[in-house]
């Protein structure tokens, strides 16, 4: 049974304040050093996915990710739902 702490919780966000790109925080995995100015630039952004990731894997599901940030910044417009079926392999049940 996976507990708790065996995901990753995540958000991709649209960046509005500078460069517009299309950017994710991991919010599980940031350090006192980061955490509130990640937090805070993710807050500023505007809102597109959020959920979570398994450990298990988690360097492809993040791999995944960056490749659908890509994509956006790209200039191809996906929806909450292609994200979400992008990712499926990667979320915890």
């Amino acid at each position: 049974m996976p507990f708790e702490s065996d995901k990753i919780m995540f958000e991709i966000y649209k960046e509005t304040t500078y460069t517009g790109h299309y950017r994710v925080v991991y919010f599980t995995e940031l350090q006192d050093h980061n955490k509130e100015a990640e937090i805070s630039r993710a807050m500023a952004g505007e809102h597109v996915f959020d959920g979570f990731i398994r450990m298990y894997r988690k360097d492809q599901a993040k791999e995944t990710i960056e490749k659908l940030l890509t994509r956006m910044n790209g200039g191809e417009a996906l929806s909450a739902a292609q994200i979400e079926a992008e990712l499926k392999p990667y979320v915890p049940a």
